[in-house]
């Protein structure tokens, strides 16, 4: 993490956590998501603890969701409402 703004000004211990706690995580609405290329299935937990699975996902969607700049709107578009689903306990 670089300590520096690109002004060259040092940035605040608290605006180095809050860009270190926003490239750790995926979304602020999806926790994880993991894609199984042999079933394709793509399960995908949300921030609140729920996990779905989805199948019959192409893995070109799934890594498509990877590259996306924002995963909740990209799951939202291309993923819920197209593919069956089953909630996981």
């Amino acid at each position: 993490m670089d300590l520096f703004s690109s002004a060259g000004q040092e940035r605040s211990p608290a605006a180095i956590a809050a860009a270190e706690r926003y490239a750790a995580m995926p979304s602020s609405v999806i926790r994880s998501f993991d894609y199984s290329p042999k079933k394709a299935q793509l399960t995908v937990e949300f921030v609140t603890g729920r996990r779905y699975v989805y199948s019959g996902v192409p893995r070109d969607e799934a890594d498509a969701m990877r590259r996306a700049f924002s995963k909740g709107i990209f799951f939202n578009k291309r993923i819920r409402g197209r593919f069956p689903w089953r909630e996981v306990a």
